[in-house]
């Protein structure tokens, strides 16, 4: 009796092995950066290669096969791009060049990920400057997403409502931001009148904004819709910052309600 496993099957428990090891490593180093996060002051120098050698680590995960363990992966660069994002010492030195990276293995793995994918979406057309990859990544996710689909915060029309955003403000691409909110209005409405997300009062909206902009395609009303998107899912105080500057400077009202949230309002005269 050969006792020798197969090459493919000797491979594949491997790889299996490797992809444990490397997701209950990512979970102990995550866990104490979170109870013992590190205090010192690091030189420009020593974040940039901080950041070289993280940007070496993801292009070798980039080239590991998930092995049935993709939603796992996912996961954990999830909470490695939170880490990364988090840290705001780090962040003024070097930027935010790698959350294309992050949000890239998070889709490759998981692009069902809804939640984590719009915050990835802003990351990456927001603050690493790159819209252009945003809008592909959720094209690839939503090639993947099925039109209804439980999600803890956001349903799955929303990556069409974020990549309407990234082509209506960033990219300046009035007839695709059109295409993506009619999508997302038609998504909206295959949920049910009482859905737990309002869905239907979703697609009214869309479709609302699809109007607005094929009368004119420079509507400021349309502009403040997009950026009070970008409020609703912001991840710091930057964001909450920026966008809240750019609908004031759009002529747009905030105001809070009873509750603290904060609340945004067009006035009429505005287009």
């Amino acid at each position: 009796m050969n006792s020798t496993l197969p090459r493919q099957q000797l491979g594949k428990m491997i790889g299996t092995i490797a992809i444990i090891t490397l997701s209950l490593t990512g979970v102990i180093w995550l866990q104490k950066s979170l109870i013992a996060p590190r205090k010192e002051q690091l030189t420009v120098e020593e974040y940039n290669k901080q950041q070289q050698l993280e940007q070496i680590q993801l292009n070798v995960y980039k080239g590991l096969p998930s092995l049935g363990y993709g939603n796992l992966l996912a996961d954990w660069f999830y909470l490695r791009f939170i880490q990364y994002f988090g840290d705001g010492d780090a962040r003024k030195q070097t930027g935010y060049p790698l959350s294309p990276d992050y949000f890239q293995l998070v889709v490759d793995n998981d692009p069902r990920f809804v939640d984590a994918n719009l915050k990835l979406a802003v990351s990456t057309s927001i603050f690493a400057g790159l819209p252009q990859t945003s809008v592909q990544l959720l094209e690839k996710s939503l090639e993947e997403t099925p039109s209804q689909m439980t999600s803890p915060v956001y349903p799955p029309y929303y990556l069409w409502i974020y990549k309407g955003v990234d082509e209506l403000l960033f990219l300046g691409d009035v007839e695709a931001a059109k295409n993506s909110n009619t999508m997302a209005a038609n998504w909206a409405d295959t949920y049910p009148e009482d859905d737990q997300y309002n869905s239907k009062s979703v697609a009214q909206r869309r479709r609302q904004t699809v109007k607005f902009l094929e009368e004119n395609p420079d509507s400021r009303k349309a502009q403040i819709a997009a950026w009070a998107q970008i409020l609703t899912n912001a991840i710091n105080e930057e964001t909450v910052e920026r966008a809240l500057g750019e609908i004031q400077g759009l002529g747009g009202e905030i105001y809070a309600t009873p509750d603290g949230n904060i609340r945004v309002r067009v006035p009429e005269w505005i287009d």
